[in-house]
């Protein structure tokens, strides 16, 4: 088995680019991955292409992707996509370690493209609801009987409902229920992720709030306010890798270690048994693939659809106990400056749901800040550095979840 590097990042702005096709995307995270890298596109040996359901939306919804990357050069070189929904980039990054890590090959490119806005937003919502299992409802239900929301709250109907949403509130005042986290706690979440937002000129939504104000904003399901959730997003993402091989091609200096790559589905399980969440259980294997574990981490990029979300996987991953993200998130632990910064992108809050991208959009993130190329969102003397990305919703926890260390 060889080593594995990442010797080219690249990324376009995310957004609202209504004016940008899919193959323009596309071609552009991949050809900045590759100016990136000081390689060419001849080098490539295979080219892994993250796909997703929102594909479906666009025209030739099956080529989009390989018809841009054809107009590159890569008339001939194996192009392999993978449909996994908010997942899919990271799985494309998954399948390209596996690729380079067995030796099959030297160079690698993953690549993957989010394009939303077509007129048929009626669509994306259906597409968003139907990521929810609806058969785990009867579960869902038991777990949070008796954590309804407050008399007050539940008269400020939204005027709109999301299935997706919905599961993600339910799971919210559960916590709440169980551990005592609070609306505020998770609202300074939010706050922290707008704030990191300023500092990215790539991100989406680049603006600050006061806890106040986001607790206060239009309501989406209680607890979550719009400056809570993630709102729909263009863009791409890409990264080139490579073995120890032909390290002596690219600057040494730059390239960061793949220490691990984990991916893993969810399952049934006891409400109660928090050890066994689909993402606690890849973390577990990430750390112990790398010889690392949570106290070693420097920086994160998790998947926070919500900013209840990113409390939750703040403690899969080991940064406190379970019940206590809540708590980190208040204190400002995981903010930048504090012990382990957490989304110094501005996360999926700012970013926005760039299905299809968001998993390299996390590597690009790291990467950066493990070469010391962050400017004023840098974290400090970053070694170590973790990437946390779900799709779906399964029972109790996500379908399916990738974690990814990176190491300088």
């Amino acid at each position: 088995m060889s080593d594995v590097y990442v010797v080219g990042v690249g990324m376009t702005s995310f957004g609202r680019l209504k004016e940008r096709s899919i193959q323009d995307l596309t071609r552009d995270a991949a050809d900045a991955a590759l100016r990136d890298a000081g390689c060419d596109y001849k080098a490539i040996q295979i080219v892994l292409l993250a796909n997703s359901s929102l594909f479906a939306l666009e025209r030739s919804p099956l080529v989009a992707g390989v018809t841009a990357l054809r107009e590159m050069g890569f008339e001939h070189v194996p192009i392999v996509e993978t449909g996994h929904d908010r997942v899919s980039a990271s799985t494309a990054f998954k399948l390209a370690h596996g690729q380079v890590r067995s030796g099959e090959v030297d160079i690698v490119l993953a690549v993957g493209a989010a394009k939303r806005h077509n007129d048929v937003e009626a669509k994306v919502f259906e597409i968003f609801d139907a990521e929810w299992d609806a058969g785990s409802v009867e579960s869902l239900h038991a777990l949070t009987k008796g954590s309804e929301p407050p008399a007050g709250e539940r008269q400020r109907d939204p005027g709109f409902r999301s299935a997706f949403m919905e599961a993600q509130a339910a799971l919210a005042r559960a916590h709440m229920k169980r551990f005592g986290t609070t609306v505020i706690q998770i609202a300074a979440v939010a706050k922290k992720n707008h704030l990191h937002s300023i500092l990215n000129p790539l991100t989406q939504n680049r603006y600050a709030l006061l806890v106040d104000e986001v607790v206060k904003a239009q309501l989406v399901a209680w607890p979550l306010t719009l400056p809570m959730c993630a709102q729909d997003s263009e863009g791409a993402a890409a990264a080139v890798l490579c073995s120890s091989r032909v390290m002596n091609r690219f600057a040494r200096a730059r390239a960061v270690k793949v220490a691990a790559c984990v991916q893993a589905s969810g399952g049934s399980r006891d409400p109660a048994d928090v050890r066994r969440h689909v993402c606690h259980r890849a973390a577990g294997s990430a750390y112990e693939q790398a010889g690392v574990g949570p106290g070693d981490i420097d920086v994160a990029e998790v998947y926070d659809s919500t900013a209840f979300a990113e409390i939750v996987q703040a403690e899969n991953l080991g940064f406190c106990d379970f019940g206590d993200g809540g708590k980190l998130a208040e204190r400002g632990v995981t903010a930048l400056g504090g012990r382990i910064p957490i989304n110094p992108s501005g996360g999926l809050e700012s970013n926005g749901y760039a299905i299809g991208a968001t998993g390299l959009a996390q590597v690009f993130e790291l990467v950066t800040h493990l070469r010391r190329e962050a400017g004023a969102r840098q974290v400090g003397g970053a070694r170590l550095a973790i990437s946390q990305n779900s799709a779906g919703s399964c029972g109790l926890e996500e379908a399916s979840t990738c974690v990814t260390i990176l190491q300088r």
